[in-house]
């Protein structure tokens, strides 16, 4: 098959773009489109300054006799702005506290858009780590560990309360939780985590943080770490916050379930990492 340029350059974007951090050679292009190595060089060379000019990524060139290319996902920081006052908007809104003072959110969890634009926006936070996993616990922060695992191309680690009799055999631990202060229990399986892995924790919202302290305790479990934390959003004003460096887009600041009022601000996104 002959490929033009124009059929090259969509065929290309669209691999890079389902393929990010993975190093993929120059010759894997040239054997793909029967193109000439000088031929496939310029037309990276036309997507690595779209992705840039667009704010899509960095396509990242990587010398030597192999040669290749590797592609990381990045977000405009006025997308990302805009995007945010969105979300701010849709969590504030009265509706949304239930009885107990918790709020709604499985609306929110639940639609794929918005849990793509979080799982980027924490890519391109943390696509240049080391990173072999993303780690969450069932059920609401399985949407975001997934469409964040898209970017970084890895695997997601599923935490359960309870085992199933499908994993296997499993690893459990008891851990204290930071808003209640009930110990509870967290179980994973042998098979999920190789010993070593570096893990990126993602859940959808945290208060105190028992639940993400739980999750690295289990990582110790399988001599495994992680890289960094990262949640939808965060409550302020808690007792005692059991994680200090964490990533957060949005920050509920006040719910006064008498006036049913929710105030609600950015997190720390833009500035984490400063």
């Amino acid at each position: 098959m002959s490929w033009k340029r124009s059929e090259r350059l969509v065929d290309m974007t669209h691999y890079l773009l389902n393929h990010p951090r993975e190093i993929i050679p120059l010759s894997f292009f040239t054997e793909r489109y029967q193109a000439a190595k000088s031929s496939i060089s310029e037309d990276l060379a036309i997507v690595k300054e779209i992705f840039s000019r667009k704010g899509i990524g960095d396509l990242m060139t990587i010398p030597g006799a192999a040669g290749g290319v590797r592609f990381f996902v990045s977000v405009k920081e006025e997308d990302v702005k805009l995007f945010v006052k969105e979300l701010l908007a849709m969590i504030g809104r009265p509706d949304r506290l239930l009885p107990g003072g918790y709020l709604y959110m499985a609306d929110i969890v639940g639609n794929p858009k918005i849990m793509d634009k979080v799982g980027q926006m924490f890519a391109a936070k943390f696509g240049r780590a080391d990173i072999d996993a993303v780690m969450t616990v069932a059920t609401k922060g399985i949407p975001l560990a997934f469409a964040t695992a898209r970017y970084l191309s890895v695997p997601v680690v599923i935490v359960r309360r309870d085992s199933k009799i499908t994993e296997g055999s499993t690893v459990s631990i008891n851990y204290v939780s930071g808003s209640a202060k009930r110990i509870q229990t967290m179980v994973l399986s042998k098979k999920s985590l190789k010993e070593g892995s570096r893990v990126l924790i993602v859940d959808d919202f945290m208060k105190a943080g028992g639940t993400i302290n739980g999750m690295i305790s289990l990582l110790k479990e399988f001599q495994a770490t992680y890289a960094g934390i990262c949640v939808l959003a965060e409550v302020e004003n808690v007792k005692e916050r059991l994680v200090d460096q964490y990533l957060s887009v949005i920050k509920i600041t006040k719910i006064d379930e008498k006036n049913k009022k929710i105030e609600v601000e950015e997190g720390n996104f833009f500035q984490f990492g400063e």
